[in-house]
């Protein structure tokens, strides 16, 4: 909910509260508030006023004007507009007799019903006046920005050079123009005189002009016009030429300055206009919100004059600054002692007009209304539109006419490399394709698929540096190779010419464990000699054995590292998808932040602008020059509200439901008129109770 919203919600229940008619009262509770039970023309009873249609039909009206009738708290203008046309308010003046005949009871509902279109055009202003206020500070920046440095105010030069150009022709051709008419208008005059004293010769020669007619009246028309034709173009240019010297010699100084200093002079002119157009909004502004409607004072059922002289004078006050607020030829202090008159002056209010009927109040007020609806709110947005469209940041097509013109240029150059390009581009954009969908399989897809093979038990997704059945078969090869040796070699396996079943047994199941000693006592006993080991003995035969035993305690070893890998498969499935996920959810990301909703620019944007309005709210604070009540000014009041309602639109969403709520509460303390004191307590406590959110999620 805004700043405009709690105001006019909080106006339209002070409007319910002092009306001496509520929505909702029956015949009984009328006649306790006060009413006789007779209407303003004997005869007519309350109840016959009740069951009036005329009645029922303003009570439906005045319930939707209500700020709880919508969900906006604020109705649109056509919508206001509609219902004091249904109201039948704003037709034309009725009789005398139709007044008499109206009922007390009629009368009030007509007043609460002009109340609330009342606090609904006043939503609408506020809206419309703080609308305005933040668009120029906007174009205040971007001239800032303008003088803050030597090639920003070159480039807004050049920038603007054509229009500059331009207006320097016009002038010079409107002034050649006008010229030339005053010296051809000052040649016909000096040909009257000429013409009269010829005019006694004119007899004296008329036969002989007829004689001569005849062969004289073709060629006597066509040569003078076209001689006259030619005088009078080199007559202008000839204007032209001087006015061009005279222009030159006045603007001597633009000769002095150069064209740079007269870019950033015209940037401070329209950036002091600026300013000024926003005091005087925000001046209108304050003035609005302090002055208008209010009924801080009126307790229920009492002061009805009074609050009926509120409205008018609120109305009064509302089509005074709509009607004054776009003129920057007075200061700010005449700005408000003119508003202050113009309303004290209004002859509409009814304390000025004697004759007014007490029962037609209502409609004067309601009509006064609809005009302001339909002709002072646009008039005034034009206007300031029109001012702030002079005096704000050039179009579109200023500033960016310059590339647009280098981009025209050389677009015969750029689109002949891209022609000659073309295959080049053909095949990177192919191969931007296939890279992009080999990546997504090679490093997503099918990561994916071996970790959900990995989760099943799939016996093709396991990992494994040797094939399963590799250590099996040397192993059983190790064993046969020692079975046989030691077969061969009894003697070097156990120590007898012969040997037993259950020693070969007992020689196998050692090899497994990895125990070859009769392998190994023989090759100690031929590395005695190794010349006659390696030709008579067995020394090449029990070296090769232990090459096996190596090539078997190695497998054992990689089968170790391969139990391992398997037990941790769905540990590397993950690892291996990471970086492909990784990779794609951050180029997703930056891609809907670029091509989308750029959220995250926003963010930072919002969280920066956070910081300037909290920055900008403490400069006026520390600026502004408290009256002797310890109030700020209405000019610094105005630019507190705009700030703060600018504030209250970024936190909002921001903070949680609980949180908003006691910062709404805060932001209304800094926004109200409790003294300077109040509200930098107020700023303080914004500032380090909300800090969190503000800049952690702003």
């Amino acid at each position: 909910m805004s700043l405009v919203a709690d105001q006019v919600r909080r106006l339209d229940a002070q409007i319910d509260r002092i009306s001496l008619v509520p929505l909702t009262l029956n015949e009984q509770e009328i006649e306790d508030q006060g009413f006789d039970g007779q209407s303003a023309q004997p005869g007519i009873s309350v109840a016959d006023a009740l069951s009036s249609p005329r009645v029922g039909e303003l009570v439906r009206i005045a319930k939707s004007l209500s700020s709880s009738s919508t969900s906006r708290s604020t109705l649109g203008s056509l919508r206001i507009q509609s219902l004091l046309m249904q109201s039948g308010l704003t037709g034309e003046r009725p009789s005398f007799h139709e007044l008499a005949g109206k009922s007390q009871y009629e009368t009030e509902i007509e007043w609460l019903l002009v109340g609330k279109a009342t606090v609904q055009t006043y939503g609408l202003l506020l809206n419309t006046l703080l609308d305005q206020i933040i668009p120029l500070s906007d174009d205040i920046w971007y001239w800032d920005d303008v003088l803050g440095s030597y090639w920003s105010s070159a480039l807004y030069t050049v920038q603007t050079s054509p229009s500059r150009m331009w207006g320097w022709s016009r002038d010079i051709y409107s002034e050649s123009l006008d010229r030339f008419h005053r010296v051809r208008r000052e040649h016909a005059a000096s040909l009257i005189p000429a013409a009269f004293s010829s005019e006694s010769g004119t007899h004296g020669d008329e036969s002989e002009q007829d004689q001569d007619q005849g062969q004289s009246s073709d060629a006597g028309h066509s040569a003078p016009r076209r001689e006259s034709l030619s005088r009078q173009w080199r007559q202008f240019y000839s204007i032209v030429r001087e006015s061009i010297a005279e222009r030159t010699i006045t603007d001597l100084r633009r000769r002095v300055v150069s064209h740079v200093g007269i870019g950033r002079a015209e940037a401070r002119r329209k950036q002091s206009q600026l300013r000024k157009l926003r005091e005087m909004t925000a001046t209108g502004l304050g003035i609005l919100m302090v002055e208008g409607l209010s009924f801080g004072t009126t307790e229920e059922g009492d002061g009805d004059h009074e609050w009926k002289g509120l409205l008018e004078r609120s109305v009064a006050l509302m089509d005074v600054i709509l009607r004054k607020t776009h003129v920057l030829d007075v200061g700010l202090s005449e700005y408000e002692d003119k508003v202050f008159a113009g309303v004290e002056e209004d002859p509409e209010l009814s304390i000025h007009a004697e004759d007014s009927v007490d029962a037609e109040r209502p409609a004067i007020l309601a009509r006064r209304i609809l005009e302001i609806l339909q002709t002072g709110l646009p008039r005034h947005t034009r206007n300031m539109a029109k001012v702030a469209r002079k005096n704000g940041r050039p179009s579109r097509l200023v500033r960016f006419w310059l590339p647009a013109v280098a981009l025209l240029v050389s677009s015969s150059t750029i689109l002949r490399v891209l022609s000659n390009r073309k295959e080049d581009i053909i095949n990177w954009i192919r191969d931007l394709g296939t890279t992009t969908r080999d990546f997504w399989f090679n490093w997503v897809v099918d990561p994916i698929r071996k970790i959900i093979g990995t989760i099943r038990h799939d016996s093709t997704s396991e990992i494994a540096i040797m094939s399963r059945d590799s250590l099996k078969a040397d192993r059983e090869s190790l064993e046969r190779m020692v079975v046989e040796f030691s077969t061969d070699r009894p003697d070097m396996a156990v120590g007898t010419s012969s040997i037993t079943e259950s020693q070969i047994a007992e020689i196998r199941s050692k090899v497994k464990e990895g125990d070859v000693t009769p392998v190994l006592k023989a090759y100690e006993k031929d590395l005695r000699r190794p010349f006659v080991g390696a030709v008579k003995g067995d020394l090449v035969r029990s070296l090769l054995i232990q090459v096996q035993k190596t090539k078997v305690d190695l497998e054992v070893a990689i089968s170790g590292i391969d139990a391992l890998l398997k037990s941790q498969e769905l540990v590397f499935g993950f690892v291996g998808l990471t970086p492909g996920i990784l990779v794609s959810i951050s180029l997703f990301q930056y891609l809907r932040n670029v091509l989308w909703n750029r959220k995250g620019l926003r963010r930072g944007q919002k969280t920066r602008r956070t910081t300037r309005v909290l920055r900008k709210i403490d400069k006026i604070l520390s600026d502004a020059t408290p009256s002797p009540t310890n109030v700020i000014s209405y000019k610094d009041h105005g630019l507190l509200l705009s700030e703060v309602h600018l504030l209250r639109r970024l936190a909002h969403g921001v903070l949680p439901s609980e949180v908003e709520k006691e910062f709404i509460e805060d932001a209304d303390e800094l926004a109200n008129l409790r003294g300077i004191n109040v509200q930098m307590r107020a700023l303080d406590r914004i500032r380090w109770a909300y800090a969190e959110w503000l800049g952690r999620k702003a």
